[in-house]
């Protein structure tokens, strides 16, 4: 058959290759062609994406976002010139009493842009960051805003942002996931899975969970098997599930399950040295805080993530949990920051010098930021803030990012956007064109409607990018 066809094993090795690397040009809800071609669309300015996402609500107010009249207006209640324009939303905070911000902010780098004391050495990266004041949605519970902040929409039944990309763009790596997923201190608001999920999409494009130290669960050789005996195993299993495919019809979720088993047979073979962090030199160790109980959580994830872009991942997903301080804000956000502060530093520090921050997309920030005001009747040290979608930050470094530059801001208070509001659908639009994908273009075609990420409209924030 072969020697009949017109290119016989080229052709063969050819479509191997596609398949592998997204090419094909085709994907399915039942055997539906996508319209368009696969990304890029345009020259990306990122290879891959790296999302440090502080769930549980980092407070804008005290860490990318000062306001002196907070200072002025300490246990005073919200004036009604800026209390009118607040969001009629639950928890909103605008009948409670002003409460300062218990941290000193300065200004870093030749751009001057002010940075709390919370973030001390990812404030030497200023001049690399554009922080993005302006953010803002109206969902303020945990769970929904998580699922908006990493889908789009609260109910958790869209594609996560990384599941878009990589059904986009395919994957780079032969022999690790296109997207994988790391939790830290899962303390507080529990993970959303929607984050990293692939919703309508096929099940191969969900992330990954992996442990930092462990690696990938489940893909270490069994005892008593070596790669060959291993091998033979799952071209059984393959065969097996291929013939119940064949009568079965199409299912995406049988499919992604025979990948699987392909993509773990490689990564027992060849990726673990990936999760093994020992062998790194001292001082890259140390870069990351890995020496420290305080740091080495959130610092293994980071240098972890850093080796996962070298080995051709698209997409990294950090979730450090814990940030909710609704009592107790000083001592939380101290707490929480000295374990993030050090190894976002760190991975900064080594994109840059191994030449790939140009290449990889880093974006730190939350489902939402944090009130203004007091929550309940708590006092001193005791005191913390309730739940903010209306106004909070984000910001992007590296893919292309022009650093050292605050787009949008918030009221004299920090409640809401007053210059340039921008949604997490505009995030996730700027994201994928970061990427060279655009997202009406991004289509995939679900109960006969061609839907595209950023289902609720979202436009890309060109002012982003140098």
């Amino acid at each position: 058959m072969l020697e009949r066809s017109t290119l016989g094993f080229g052709s063969v090795a050819l479509s191997s290759l596609l398949a592998m690397e997204g090419l094909l040009g085709s994907d399915r809800e039942g055997d539906h062609t996508r319209p368009h071609l696969i990304g890029p669309h345009a020259p990306p300015r990122a290879k891959s994406v790296i999302f440090l996402f502080m769930s549980g609500g980092p407070g804008q107010t005290d860490t990318f976002d000062p306001k002196p009249l907070l200072q002025e207006l300490e246990g005073k209640p919200v004036p009604e010139s800026i209390a009118v324009n607040v969001p009629k939303i639950p928890r909103s905070g605008v009948n409670s009493l002003l409460m300062a911000s218990p941290f000193s902010f300065k200004q870093y780098g030749q751009s001057g842009i002010p940075v709390s004391e919370l973030f001390p050495e990812t404030a030497q990266h200023v001049d690399d960051l554009c922080v993005i004041r302006s953010m803002n949605h109206r969902i303020p519970v945990h769970g929904p805003g998580e699922c908006v902040a990493l889908t789009g929409t609260a109910l958790g039944d869209r594609p996560s942002m990384g599941s878009w990309v990589t059904y986009g763009l395919g994957s780079q790596s032969h022999d690790l996931p296109g997207f994988v997923v790391m939790l830290s201190n899962t303390t507080g608001p529990a993970p959303q899975r929607p984050g990293w999920g692939p919703g309508f999409l096929p099940s191969r494009y969900q992330g990954t969970v992996v442990d930092a130290k462990e690696g990938v669960p489940f893909t270490k050789m069994p005892a008593a098997y070596d790669d060959a005996s291993r091998r033979k195993q799952l071209d059984f299993i393959n065969w097996m599930n291929k013939g119940h495919l064949v009568k079965q019809g199409i299912d995406t979720e049988l499919e992604a399950r025979i990948a699987s088993y392909e993509l773990g047979f490689r990564m027992q073979v060849s990726a673990p040295e990936t999760f093994e962090t020992e062998s790194e030199p001292e001082h890259i160790q140390r870069l990351y805080g890995l020496e420290d109980k305080t740091t080495s959580e959130f610092g293994r994830q980071c240098l972890i993530a850093r080796r996962l872009v070298e080995k051709g991942v698209r997409c990294i997903q950090l979730r450090n949990g814990g940030w909710d301080a609704h009592g107790s804000l000083e001592g939380n956000h101290r707490k929480q920051a000295k374990a993030v502060d050090r190894p976002i530093a760190g991975l900064l520090t080594d994109l840059k010098q191994r030449g790939l921050l140009e290449d990889t997309l880093v974006v730190w920030g939350g489902e939402f930021g944090r009130t203004p005001t007091t929550e309940g009747s708590a006092t001193g040290a005791k005191r913390g803030r309730d739940h903010s979608p209306a106004g909070y930050t984000v910001w992007m470094a590296g893919g292309g990012v022009k650093g050292g530059q605050v787009i949008g801001a918030t009221d004299d208070l920090g409640f809401v956007p007053v210059d340039r509001p921008l949604s997490p659908a505009d995030l996730h639009a700027t994201i994928l064109d970061a990427l060279g994908l655009d997202q009406y273009k991004v289509i995939y075609s679900h109960n006969n409607r061609d839907e595209i990420p950023t289902v609720f409209g979202g436009e890309v924030v060109r002012e982003v990018f140098a």
